[in-house]
């Protein structure tokens, strides 16, 4: 059966107003969040995506919700049970029934490093919020030590037409709703293509020093 594609949410969203600002694209829409001095508000832009008809198409046809994201994600790490170690890839097959493709142009984040399993497992766990994105690399810098104190944010765009993945749908009652994520499955390139410093106006819940980098995912 062939797979169908997501319809594209930036271009639901985009061109848009934030804190009265024109904002042409997503990118634009993380600058600005990281260049204010206070924190970036994750509700209020989930509001502004479940207001949207995309985004309601996207969560509603997915049969991928945030319980089911945390058992792939644990029996995907397991290492050490030998009986279940069939489980991972069945899980896997059983998900890839239900995959969609992303849209060409649709922009994801994802905060911290990308470990160099992602390239083997072709598993990627993003997000269309950036305010969710910048706090997870807040929560991730605090943690780091003392000598690499960076808060990294990584910008994906989908520039090829084979890429699979879930919009994740989450509980309406708990803080997991500003989340908004999109699992990604399977895809056949990601490539860094930019990374810069970003100096933020100082403020006591972000650090200072902000890396960004931008990745083509195909």
């Amino acid at each position: 059966m062939d797979k169908l594609t997501l319809p594209s949410l930036d271009s639901s969203l985009y061109p848009q107003i934030w804190q009265q600002q024109n904002l042409s694209n997503p990118q634009a829409l993380l600058l600005m969040m990281l260049m204010g001095e206070e924190v970036p508000d994750a509700a209020a832009f989930t509001q502004q995506l479940l207001a949207n008809e995309v985004y309601q198409d996207w969560i509603n046809s997915s049969v991928f919700g945030r319980y089911l994201h945390r058992n792939f994600t644990a029996f995907s790490q397991q290492t050490e049970d030998s009986f279940n170690t069939d489980m991972p890839l069945l899980f896997r097959q059983e998900l890839m029934r239900h995959a969609q493709y992303l849209s060409l142009g649709q922009v994801l984040f994802f905060a911290g490093d990308l470990t160099r399993s992602v390239r083997q497992t072709k598993v990627l766990s993003t997000t269309v919020n950036p305010a969710t994105a910048i706090i997870n690399a807040q929560q991730l810098s605090a943690k780091a030590t003392i000598n690499n104190p960076a808060m990294i944010i990584n910008q994906i765009v989908i520039k090829g037409k084979q890429v699979l993945g879930f919009p994740i749908r989450h509980n309406k009652r708990t803080s997991e709703r500003t989340r908004n994520e999109v699992l990604i499955l399977d895809f056949q390139d990601l490539r860094l293509v930019d990374e810069g410093n970003i100096s933020s106006k100082k403020r006591s819940n972000i650090d200072a020093t902000i890396l960004l980098r931008s990745y083509e995912l195909r």
